[in-house]
């Protein structure tokens, strides 16, 4: 019998966590893998954060909230957004999730049609597009390789759109590039889009406080102000205070998709967790040090990967301005030879033979929709990552 209908069956499970999941499994067999393929950072969630859940628990704060979420938490985004972005919102145009991804959910079942087109500028995030797809959308792909910066343009912006586009997805700082939008290039896109009512804009901003360059972060709804009444930022505790695990995101745009949200919210999972709430309103309005002991902790580790990666004879990388990877072109391995004389006919399959091989996991470029390109998470010790990077190159070395 089959189960699944037609539309569970054109998406596929995360290609992160797949792979992840076999590397675990390698080293469960005994096997010394170095898991680069989730984008998960690597320290533990502060203390007070910690604590704060804590006393929430000991206090009896256990039981359901609204869908959207616990008032002291709003307030705390409403404040951050002011502090951060300089970005006044109000508390009914807040919505939370567990997690990024179920705003994602959310905001795609409150607006999508069947047929809909979603532009998404490649490479992007692993679920973006199956997410689309499963709520009726069609991913308009928009390739911007490395010699965009990995970044949409006003003029490819302006080709893409058609009377069908309803959604734009942005990403910056980018999961896998690592690229960020400036407040210029973000005021050209924004021109075309005011030719364009009807599109709406997700800005998924979850490593706003990742930053390994010199490019300053900037909000979308900062740089394009004209357009906060159709933009729906995304954000969470998740990369910046290492509360992955915790499973709160979220989200603030215009109050009637906000309520839509709310609304799918209560008939699903009807809120977040209430103890995940209390603790992430600790994290944004309490001490900020974690964070940016964390930033310059993943700057380093970004220059010595990229370092070390660019010492590799065919590799091409640029610099990561943000999040935590390191996304480097590996097009000119594509066609050689293993040493057991297979041919390597994809990323997919360079990625396999460095896991195998190398016994390094990571994510192929084609799971973020940009083929000939792998991604390695440096979001683990330094010591980790030069084992990584020299497995890497002694394994690409027997390619022939």
């Amino acid at each position: 019998m089959n189960f699944q209908n037609k539309r569970a069956g054109m998406i596929k499970s995360s290609p992160s966590m797949a792979v992840s999941m076999l590397a675990k499994k390698m080293v469960s067999e005994g096997l010394d893998v170095i898991d680069l393929s989730l984008g998960e950072p690597d320290f533990d969630t502060p203390p007070h954060i910690i604590e704060a859940a804590h006393q929430a628990m000991l206090a009896g704060k256990t039981r359901y909230t609204a869908p959207n979420g616990v008032e002291s938490l709003r307030k705390a985004i409403v404040a951050k957004f002011k502090r951060d972005n300089q970005i006044d919102y109000q508390l009914d145009e807040i919505t939370l999730g567990n997690g990024a991804k179920q705003l994602i959910f959310n905001a795609f079942l409150s607006t999508l049609e069947e047929g809909d087109e979603v532009l998404v500028p490649t490479p992007y995030w692993v679920s973006y597009t199956d997410i689309a797809i499963l709520h009726g959308g069609k991913p308009v792909l928009v390739e911007c390789g490395i010699e965009d910066d990995f970044k949409i343009t006003a003029e490819k912006l302006a080709a893409a759109i058609t009377p069908k586009t309803r959604w734009l997805l942005l990403n910056s700082p980018s999961n896998p590039s690592g690229a960020i939008y400036t407040r210029e290039e973000y005021v050209a896109l924004g021109k075309v889009l005011e030719n364009h009512p009807n599109v709406i804009v997700m800005s998924d901003e979850i490593y706003e406080h990742i930053i390994t360059g010199d490019t300053p972060f900037v909000s979308f709804v900062s740089a394009c102000p004209a357009l906060k009444d159709r933009t729906l930022i995304i954000n969470g505790v998740s990369k910046a205070y290492a509360m992955t695990g915790w499973r709160l995101g979220y989200a603030v745009g215009p109050k009637a998709l906000i309520d839509c949200m709310n609304k799918m919210q209560s008939q699903s999972t009807t809120c977040p967790s209430s103890i995940s709430q209390i603790a992430s309103a600790a994290a944004l309005d309490g001490p900020q040090d974690f964070v940016s002991m964390a930033s310059k902790q993943f700057a380093i580790r970004s220059a010595e990967v990229t370092k070390a990666l660019r010492a590799i004879p065919g590799l091409e990388v640029s610099d990561s301005k943000g999040a935590f990877y390191a996304f480097p072109k590996c097009a000119a391995f594509i066609g050689k030879k293993t040493p057991a004389g297979e041919v390597i006919q994809s990323d997919t399959d360079l990625s396999t033979y460095l896991l195998q091989v190398g016994l390094v996991a990571t994510v192929p470029g084609s799971a973020f929709g940009l083929e000939g390109y792998v991604r390695l998470s440096t979001a683990t010790s330094s010591e980790q990552l030069a084992k990584a990077t020299a497995r890497i190159a002694d394994a690409l070395a027997q390619l022939k």
